[in-house]
């Protein structure tokens, strides 16, 4: 239109501009949202200050200071008011056409489509980091209030050991839902076998041992979960987790346990060791976010770190050095509420002792 043909398609439709006052009035400054100033020029034109807008919205205001134009005053000739007739006659086209043009290209919605697409983007760039679950962790999203935060819980199930957030299920598998018994349990088997008997609850490896009905029922939900109902995928339930107490850990296995090496078969994500206390911690199951490959503490990652975090330091010689003899008092508390977070709070799982 009108602007469109002063920039003479230099520019794209949604170009936000500031239309400027210059010396004479038959000179055009546009500038665009790159701040560059690209004086214009358009015989008959008189612009006033435009604030900074959309090219629809520049076109509507060009518009609306024509219609000032032709709006005459008492003062006005015969010949004058039969010119400024026609001028508007002209305007009511002008702005006929400016309203269709809008409809067609759909501008008059392009602020929400920008807004709709830039939720979108901001959906994909966080994507879900897969995590692995022991069956304690899965236990506490259950839906109902978490004893320390006083906040109602996500939802999530595990079928045949692959862990879905059915938490816009809630109705369904939260409290008071006809499936709320299976909320936070591996219900593999149950499912399969359409029973609510508790015996089935929890045994991931009733799965194996389904029947042919049972197994394609099981198969059923698992695609209703994942292709219908587009519950999301965590991770993965490894029961029983690997190691314990009396695992011993040698400081080669620690050091390759890193995140990098290859996933096991039943695992979502490969095992993060983290030493303490000569105590090592798995941290894929629930840490993968904070000492994964990228993350905030990857430098901890198949690591004893036990003087690093006492004196909560990334220095590589506190990486290195083991040493936690020389540590203060308050030193050794940090030490000691970093064990406690990890045993009772994340309740990361032991994969064993390390080897000294």
């Amino acid at each position: 239109l009108l602007l469109r043909g002063v920039c003479k398609g230099k520019y794209p439709s949604y170009t936000y501009f500031i239309i400027q006052p210059s010396e004479s009035e038959k000179n055009i400054k546009i500038r665009e949202k790159t701040n560059e100033v690209k004086p214009l020029s358009h015989e008959g034109i008189k612009i006033k200050m435009i604030s900074a807008a959309p090219l629809p919205l520049s076109i509507f205001t060009v518009l609306l200071l024509a219609l000032r134009s032709v709006l005459g005053s008492e003062d006005d000739s015969v010949e004058e008011t039969e010119t400024k007739a026609s001028q508007w006659n002209y305007l009511i086209i002008m702005a006929t056409v400016f309203i269709g043009y809008l409809t067609v290209n759909g501008m008059l919605l392009y602020p929400f489509k920008i807004a709709a697409q830039e939720q979108e983007e901001e959906e994909e760039e966080d994507p879900i980091v897969l995590r692995n679950f022991t069956l304690e962790q899965l236990h506490k999203f259950h839906g109902r209030e978490d004893e320390n935060t006083g906040q109602e819980t996500p939802v999530y199930l595990s079928l045949e050991g692959t862990v879905f957030d059915v938490s816009n299920g809630r109705d369904f598998y939260g409290p008071g839902g006809p499936y709320e018994a299976f909320a936070g349990h591996e219900v593999g088997a149950s499912l399969g076998k359409m029973s609510f008997d508790s015996s089935f609850i929890d045994d991931l490896g009733a799965c194996s041992s389904l029947n042919f009905g049972e197994r394609e029922e099981l198969e059923n939900w698992i695609v209703k979960f994942r292709d219908y109902r587009h519950y999301p995928i965590l991770g993965q339930l490894v029961h029983p987790a690997p190691g314990g107490n009396d695992a011993i850990v040698s400081a080669e296995e620690l050091r390759t346990a890193d995140g990098t090496q290859g996933c096991p078969e039943g695992y979502a994500t490969p095992p993060i060791y983290v030493a303490m206390s000569n105590r090592v911690y798995d941290v894929s199951f629930g840490g993968v976010e904070f000492y994964g490959v990228g993350r905030g503490y990857e430098k901890f990652a198949g690591r004893d770190v036990s003087r690093a975090l006492a004196k909560m330091s990334f220095d590589p010689s506190d990486l290195e050095n083991t040493d936690t003899s020389d540590l203060s008092e308050s030193q050794i508390k940090v030490l000691n509420d970093w064990i406690k977070t990890f045993e009772e709070k994340k309740g990361y799982p032991c994969a064993g002792v390390l080897k000294k």
